[in-house]
């Protein structure tokens, strides 16, 4: 049973992050519209909307990455090329399902949190 705490307590934690991450985009004025996203064999985190001024839509879609502390480095560059890839994938997929390919306007951000502190890039890649 002790080899399941980690990946348990990693889990665990994972949750958590997307849960700040999606606090503070909901503080931003940002509507999450959906959670862990799997689709194509890709994964994206949150899935949200923005609305401009004119109160046109754009889709924005979330990496969260969370570390205890940053001494191994910042989690946000954990997000290389391979991640942003599959991230991509997902996210075609999940515009293609909601039939919104080419009807809005797409974004991709990365939140990340070392410890309690986030840290939102917006237009990450």
């Amino acid at each position: 049973m002790a080899s399941d705490e980690p990946s348990t307590h990693t889990r665990g934690r994972g949750l958590a992050a997307e849960q700040l991450a999606a606090r503070q985009l909901e503080r931003a004025g940002l509507t999450i519209l959906a959670r862990n996203v799997e689709l194509s064999g890709a994964e994206v985190d949150l899935v949200a909307s923005e609305r401009d001024r004119e109160g046109t839509p754009t889709i924005v879609f979330v990496e969260v990455r969370s570390r205890a502390d940053d001494r191994r480095g910042h989690p946000a560059q954990t997000v290389d090329a391979r991640k942003q890839a599959r991230v991509r994938r997902a996210a075609t997929a999940y515009l293609v399902r909601e039939d919104l390919w080419e009807r809005v306007a797409v974004r991709f951000d990365v939140i990340a949190i070392v410890g309690e502190r986030a840290t939102w890039l917006r237009d990450a890649f």
